[in-house]
């Protein structure tokens, strides 16, 4: 009898065992019924919100530096906006209004990437600072709150909007050597440097993939991460506190003379190293935005004109080295002069002068150097012009440099031999002029001009910077020396037309410069006028060659009353600034005229 109830036991637990099976088994099929009747868009959906997601890694941008390692623009912490549309695609809408509103994107462009359909991250938004990234996503949270229904908070983190780190430009001087620096838009796409050395800085982005499920990482799912490669430092000539005050004493010498607009030069005669490239008017490089048409480039480099009669310094430069005049020769100057069917005319009316070689520089008379040029044949004078460096492009590295125009002589007559003498007829950019007299400063050597420190290559393959300066003899020393002398009587107050351009205890030898302005409509000379100085100190030992142009200036100055007083601020400064002394030298006083109108 003991036997039968452990049977039946036995049997129970079987039963029991069975029934267990039986309710698995209808669970199965029940859910399996769901799955494939039920519901099936509802849980390909699901489906769809598991996947594998990459992101870029932004490498570090590489800094611009000046040549005291002090940044000129630099990559600070920025913020990307990245969307998962399987999460943001019901609340699309209202996100993209948000953004809109907050960081100006385009609300149609961002609707569209907030609903795009098989994907799980799409770039909403690049290079944001990180508290206006922050408010903005802190915004969609509060707008889309009410919306998500209980069960989905924890599915749907930030409304499907989540930031990342992503470098931000930043220009710590705003405006100082913006427009040789460029900026970096909105879009990412550079200018100016930023443009020509990009490769170089910006290094290459990693990226990571991970996977994703329920709208969520998953923390020990796949894996990968390519780290990413930081971009190189770009070390410049640029002198970041001259260039802040270049850019002072030019925009005031613009606005003072009712200008249209300038440029300015400051360089290094014996290495060429560009201290300052200024231009006027400028813009904040932090908002590109605000800048007037027309201001975003580079004119010092990408813009030409008649360098006028700062020219006349290379022409008897080459005079002098072709023993043809000496500082004391004596020319005859009639109050105009006929070549061929033309009438060329000094800038000021006289009766016919005795004036030296010297004189004709003092008072710059165009008359005067066309009679001495003549004694140079259309190639001599062309070939030196090239020599000089115009013509050529500078090849310092920002894209979109202009080569300047000096007319192949074949195509000279008598006229065009005349007026390039004396700087018309001929294009030049401020940087190309500025090392064209930096030449003569240099003891008759031109010297390449540089603006970067060592060595780099420009996107486009070519090599810059000091490491690759090259040098030619131009002019003799004994050419460059007589040159400058005979410059030394532009700032007398006694003798010349720039007695403003004087630095208090310094010895200063300089030119003026004023030329008509050609008008692209008519091809023909306008009524606007370009007007400059240019010149070194001290004289007998120059450190710093400076180069001032000011465009259309509408106060009746000309190169010597406006151009004169902004370079004698700059040469003071760069002076002071750099602890040269004086040379304690005495200036030269030679004669500027002969004959009967010797004084």
């Amino acid at each position: 009898m003991s036997a039968r109830p452990a049977r039946d036991r036995s049997a129970g637990r079987l039963r029991m065992f069975l029934l267990v099976v039986a309710m698995v088994v209808s669970l199965f099929g029940v859910r399996l019924f769901q799955l494939q009747g039920l519901d099936p868009k509802a849980y390909a959906a699901k489906a769809r919100e598991q996947g594998a997601v990459t992101a870029v890694l932004p490498a570090k941008r590489g800094e611009i530096l000046d040549r005291t390692g002090s940044p000129l623009a630099q990559s600070v912490q920025g913020r990307m906006l990245i969307a998962d549309p399987a999460l943001t695609r019901p609340y699309a809408a209202v996100i993209a209004r948000v953004l809109a509103d907050r960081l100006d994107v385009d609300y149609f462009d961002t609707l569209a990437k907030l609903t795009k359909k098989n994907s799980r991250f799409q770039y909403l938004a690049r290079r944001i600072p990180s508290t206006q990234a922050t408010a903005a996503v802190t915004a969609i949270q509060a707008k889309i709150k009410p919306l998500i229904k209980d069960k989905e908070k924890r599915a749907v983190p930030f409304g499907g909007v989540t930031l990342m780190s992503d470098p931000l430009r930043s220009y710590p001087g705003k405006d100082v050597a913006a427009n040789l620096l460029g900026f970096i838009n909105a879009n990412g796409q550079p200018s100016g440097l930023e443009l020509s050395f990009d490769k170089l800085l910006s290094g290459k982005d990693g990226k990571q993939t991970y996977e994703v499920g329920g709208g969520n990482r998953i923390p020990l799912g796949q894996n990968t991460t390519v780290e990413p490669r930081n971009g190189k430092d770009l070390e410049l000539t640029i002198d970041r506190d001259t260039q802040w005050y270049v850019q002072r004493v030019l925009c005031n010498a613009v606005e003072g003379s009712g200008a249209e607009s300038g440029s300015a030069v400051v360089m290094r005669p014996g290495t060429g190293e560009v201290l300052a490239l200024a231009d006027c008017p400028t813009f904040d490089a932090n908002d590109p935005s605000t800048a007037k048409k027309g201001t975003l480039g580079a004119p010092s480099l990408q813009n030409v004109y008649e360098p006028g009669s700062v020219e006349k310094v290379l022409t008897v430069s080459s005079l002098l080295d072709a023993h043809k005049v000496t500082p004391r020769t004596k020319i005859t100057v009639a109050p105009e002069l006929h070549v061929a069917d033309r009438t060329i005319h000094d800038w000021f009316t006289h009766p016919v002068l005795h004036l030296t070689m010297t004189g004709v520089i003092a008072k710059s008379s165009n008359i005067g150097t066309a009679e001495a040029a003549t004694q140079l044949t259309h190639e001599q004078l062309y070939d030196k012009l090239r020599e000089f460096g115009l013509g050529s492009r500078t090849g310092v590295g920002l894209a979109g440099e202009t080569a300047g125009l000096v007319p192949d002589w074949h195509s000279w007559s008598a006229v065009n031999q005349a007026t390039i003498a004396f700087g018309q007829g001929i294009s030049v950019n401020t940087l190309q002029m500025a090392a064209a007299i930096n030449t003569i400063a240099n003891h008759g050597v031109y010297v390449s001009p540089s603006l970067v420190k060592g060595s780099a290559t420009t996107d486009s393959g070519q090599q810059v910077g000091t490491d690759h300066t090259t040098k030619r003899r131009v002019v003799s020393t004994e050419a460059a020396t007589k040159m400058t002398r005979m410059m030394e009587m532009v700032p007398n107050p006694e003798t010349g037309t720039a007695p403003g351009a004087q630095v208090a205890g310094y010895r200063v030898a300089g030119k003026t410069g004023t030329a008509q302005e050609v008008d692209p409509k008519c091809k023909c000379y306008g009524n606007g006028f370009t007007v400059s100085f240019a010149g070194f100190a001290p004289a007998d030992k120059p450190a710093f060659t400076v180069y001032v142009v000011i465009n259309k200036p509408t106060n009746g100055g000309g190169g010597g009353s406006i151009g004169g007083p902004a370079f004698s601020k700059i040469q003071s400064f760069l002076l002071q600034r750099y602890g040269v002394t004086p040379t304690g030298t005495k200036a030269p006083n030679l004669p500027i005229y002969w004959g009967s109108d010797l004084r």
